[in-house]
């Protein structure tokens, strides 16, 4: 067996590794951040809200706009991002997806 050829500190690294966090659930967590603010939110919240990196906030963010998912605001000097129709409607559905996947004992 495996497990018996591991020891104590590997199977303690090997169980304390950070699970990876797909590209859809990177998104889920900036739309589900923008959606808690009311649908309407700036880039450190979104940032904090997701834990994501400067770069990598202002890639997904982009991809998010070219989606179709978000639109982007200025007002004076701040920028904001807001979800769109189809960003609301990606949420809804993906809660029905979610909620089904449980249902049957799968966590996504």
């Amino acid at each position: 067996m495996l497990a018996d050829h591991v020891d104590a500190g590997e199977q303690s690294r090997m169980t304390s590794k950070k699970a990876y966090r797909s590209k859809i659930h990177i998104y889920l967590d900036m739309l589900r951040t923008i959606r808690s603010e009311s649908g309407k939110s700036g880039p450190t919240k979104i940032l904090y809200g997701a834990n994501l990196s400067h770069d990598r906030l202002t890639k997904y963010l982009n991809q998010l706009i070219e989606l179709g998912l978000i639109t982007e605001s200025k007002e004076e000097d701040k920028t904001y991002y807001l979800l769109t129709d189809k960003g609301i409607d990606f949420l809804r559905e993906f809660g029905r997806i979610e909620r089904f996947a449980e249902a049957f004992g799968i966590g996504i």
